[in-house]
Formats: C-alpha cells, structure tokens, sequence
C-alpha cells in the first residue's frame, strides 16, 4: 500500500514506519523535520507544518494514499485538515486517539463504547481528541469517510517521549531510592508495547470491515502498582525498596495534585478517577476484527524496555527532579 503517516518520527510514529517498511508498504511522511530520528530507507519525506494549511496543502499536491495513519492529530482543525484536503483521495483515515478520553469506570475493563468524560476534570488534551472523535464519527455518517478510531492506552517501549513513566522508575531503582507506591499496591493497570500497537496499525489498514469502527489499541496484561515495581526492579537486577503510601495521604495528595502520579506508579488519567481505581481497557473488539494478538507480555515489554534504557546511555545521562518524591517520604517520616 501506498501510506502516508502524519508524524513518523518519534515513539509510536517510528514504530509504526518500521513495521510499515518491513512489510512492503512504501510509506511518505509528513512532520516538521524538529525530531532526529534514523528512518529506514526507501522512506519518503515531506516538509512542513500541518498547522500551515497552505504549506500542508502544497506538500500533498494532487497524490493519492490508499491510506493515512494519522499519530499527530490533537485538535479537530488537525483532523478536518488532512480529511478535507484528502478527500476522495485516501482510501482510508486512521486516527490514533487516547483511552483518556473514557470517565471513571467501577466495572472494568472500558470498552469502546464506555461513556466519554467531557466534564470539567477532562484534560485539553482528553477533550480535543474528544473532539476530534466526534468530528470522524460525524463525518463518516454523513459521507461514509472510510476512517477507523483507535485510541492507545499507556504505551510502554523504546524511544518513549515521556520520561516520566518507565524511564523514571527504572532510575529510582538504580539510584537506590526508595520506591513510592499508592496505597496497599493492589490496584490493577495495564500498558500495550509499542512495536505491537505498530502492527495492530498496520493490520487495519484497507479493511473495510474496520471503517466507521473504533477499536481500543493495549496489552493484554493486568499488573498491579507493586507488581509493576517488582517487574522493573527484576529487570534492572535489584531489591527494591517500597514505601507505600497510606489511603488517608493518598486521599489527600490526590484532592490537591493529580501531578503525584509522576512520582508513584504511573497511572492512566489521574485527573478523572480515584487514586484506587483499576483502569482496565477492553482489546476483545481490535482481537475479533482482525485477529491481531500482542506478542509483548508485561514482563517481556519491561525487560525489553530496561535493555534500551542501557543500551541508549540513557540509564547513565537521563536525569529527573526527586524533590516531589522526597517531600513525601519526609512527611512519610514524620
């Protein structure tokens, strides 16, 4: 297939250009060219700021794509953008969106078809791809745009561009610090990898029975707060030293500053649920569909996670601010 990928060169975007190429598509891609990323050969490149209609406009001329995999959209102009300058001239539109978008659930896991929070504890960033699902949805009803819907959950793998999840608690870990953790440890999470959330992409491409469908894109893995430090500590090769964080202050820090999950276990939307709230996301209808399976276990995505970390330098160079963290062990203390 000839793919265009609006962005292409960070995280989720390189993977997905890797898996495309590996497989035979001949893929173009359009960003700004502000990332250094190594792309394979063969890729091609287009220029330019999406939020320069003109400039976009004039980078896809009059070209054809049997589809677009679009991982850079945040806002509904980024979405009404391409589809209307593409109109009649993709064959299909995939649009990564964000399972931070679904409310507080008491009865997991969320399936796609879970109420939406567009209350006033929704994020920009949750409410705009909000938005941007509803312009799609709207969209497809009414002219039958061949799109498809896949929000991504917490996404675990190599070049992640959020340090703050992975990153900074395999670098507590090696530091020695003390690892904080939410309440008893017991609530569950779950992370998809990022090289399978690459092929799960690629396989929706050009299905038909995928259009005007929205398919939740993670692992398939559960683990709870203090499984999750185990399972990187394993991977790291040492005994972590767990401080758990009593409910009555986690009440509290979580009434004042949804920021502490930076420094505890990380979390799906702090902003919309309580602190002790299992998110769990339902992958059955993406399994069904096309019969795509995550090759990652939660382990397995961790050990191949840490192995980067080292083998990039970054275990030595990448560097974080521990006074949220030591703040709250003083208090601990005291």
């Amino acid at each position: 297939m000839k793919v265009l990928v609006m962005g292409g060169t960070r995280f989720n975007g390189l993977a997905l250009v890797e898996e495309l190429v590996k497989h035979g598509h001949a893929v173009t891609l359009f960003n700004r060219g502000a990332s250094e990323a190594v792309v394979p050969p063969g890729v091609r490149r287009l220029y330019g700021d999406r939020h320069d209609h003109t400039a976009l406009r004039a980078a896809l001329g009059d070209e054809t794509f049997d589809c677009v995999q679009d991982i850079s959209a945040y806002t509904p102009e980024d979405v009404r953008s391409v589809v209307e300058m593409l109109d009649g001239r993709m064959g299909h539109y995939i649009f990564a969106s964000s399972t931070v978008t679904y409310g507080s659930c008491r009865l997991p896991p969320m399936t796609e078809d879970f109420p939406m929070d567009r209350g006033p504890l929704q994020s920009e960033y949750g409410m705009n791809k909000i938005l941007c699902e509803d312009y799609l949805i709207d969209r497809h009803r009414r002219t039958g745009l061949p799109m498809t819907i896949v929000p991504f959950s917490m996404v675990f793998g190599p070049n992640n561009i959020i340090p703050d999840r992975e990153q900074r608690m395999f670098k507590r870990l090696i530091e020695g610090r003390p690892v904080l953790i939410q309440g008893d440890g017991t609530t569950l999470g779950q992370v998809g990898h990022v090289t399978d959330q690459a092929r799960a992409l690629r396989m929706l491409m050009g299905n038909p029975l995928t259009f005007g469908q929205k398919y939740n894109l993670t692992g398939r893995d559960y683990f709870t707060d203090e499984g999750y430090v185990d399972a990187c500590a394993a991977a790291a090769g040492v005994e972590p030293q767990k401080v758990f964080v009593p409910a009555p202050v986690m009440d509290e820090l979580h009434a004042s500053d949804f920021t502490c999950s930076r420094y505890l276990v990380q979390r799906m939307a702090p902003n919309l649920r309580p602190w002790n709230e299992s998110a769990l996301i339902s992958i059955d209808r993406l399994r069904n569909a096309i019969g795509w399976e995550p090759n990652y276990s939660f382990t397995a995505s961790v050990q191949q996670t840490w192995r980067w970390f080292v083998d990039s330098g970054l275990a030595e160079t990448r560097s974080f601010e521990w006074s949220p963290e030591d703040a709250l062990l003083a208090r601990l203390k005291g």
